[in-house]
């Protein structure tokens, strides 16, 4: 096994891991050699724990919600239970409940905060509980890795997608905020933004027409990504925003100020800031607001959005 990314020894919990991005995940830690508690609602988690045994790693399934707190706890325990301990996180679980702003319910809001951010947040908080008294154990650093899934959506504000671009804006905040808090302790946080084909965005992607390649969609390249934000060599990635997806990785850079505003006496009114702003506004390109649509510039699969 190639010592930078070799996850011998190493313990992984993935979540939504019964299917699609999240089975991918667990298969590819698990080729690196880590033991894998999979964790997702129904069967699907005991069909994928079966395959990472077939690979030669360890694997326990926790069918449970982690759009309840507790879960996170539970998948933790369960992690140190069965194989000694703790190294990886992948969140990995989502749901989408698609709909317009002014047709959203509380409902179809909660449904998809709950899931996305919340079971993010609680897992990422029984880890760091972890990975903290684990290093006040060992009296310095700890191997820790945190993965969590963002989207485009959440930089762009997909319209027909109000929660689900608010979660994902939110996780990109809870992945800045934990690499933060816990780097002192040896732990990295990253999120990345991936397109891949599973049962979710079935409805989203065209087929891809080169039937001589590995699917440009397929799950397996985003798994490549987490591989090495989850080993080893990623020691000093930290706190960083990926898009993946085909053949590329894109890091992202932080938000830029595009213009500074400055009252001429030291405090707007209304009037001032009608001059200042609106001039800039009236110079402005159409499209180039906040929301980064030029983000689908790095499109080159030629697979079409069907949605």
């Amino acid at each position: 096994m190639n010592p930078v990314t070799d996850l011998s020894g190493r313990t992984a919990i993935v979540t939504g891991a019964g299917s699609g991005l999240g089975r991918a995940e667990a298969l590819r830690l698990a080729e690196l050699g880590a033991d894998i508690v999979v964790n997702d609602l129904g069967e699907g988690a005991t069909a994928v724990a079966d395959e990472v045994r077939a690979l030669g790693s360890g694997a326990l399934a926790v069918e449970s919600d982690i759009s309840e707190w507790k879960t996170g706890g539970e998948l933790v325990e369960a992690a140190v239970d069965t194989f000694g301990g703790l190294d990886i996180v992948v969140n990995n679980a989502g749901i989408v409940r698609d709909t317009m702003i002014f047709n959203l319910t509380e409902d179809k809001w909660d449904k998809v905060i709950d899931v996305h951010l919340k079971g993010h947040a609680g897992l990422c908080h029984a880890a760091g509980v972890h990975f903290r008294a684990a290093s006040k154990a060992a009296g310095g650093p700890v191997f820790g890795r945190i993965v969590n899934t963002a989207s485009e959506a959440a930089l762009m504000g997909a319209a027909g997608q109000p929660n689900y671009s608010a979660a994902k804006a939110g996780i990109i905040g809870l992945t800045l905020s934990t690499a933060q808090g816990l780097g002192r302790y040896g732990v990295t946080a990253n999120a990345i933004m991936p397109r891949a084909r599973t049962g979710m965005t079935e409805a989203v992607f065209a087929a891809d027409s080169d039937s001589q390649r590995l699917d440009i969609l397929a799950p397996e390249r985003v798994a490549r990504l987490v591989g090495y934000l989850s080993g080893p060599a990623a020691e000093t990635v930290s706190s960083e925003v990926f898009i993946v997806y085909g053949d590329f990785v894109a890091l992202l850079k932080p938000a830029e100020v595009e213009e500074k505003f400055v009252a001429r006496t030291g405090v707007f009114d209304e009037s001032e800031l009608a001059e200042q702003i609106g001039a800039h506004f009236r110079a402005k390109a159409p499209g180039s607001g906040f929301a980064a649509y030029h983000l689908a510039e790095l499109d080159e699969t030629g697979i079409e959005n069907i949605a």
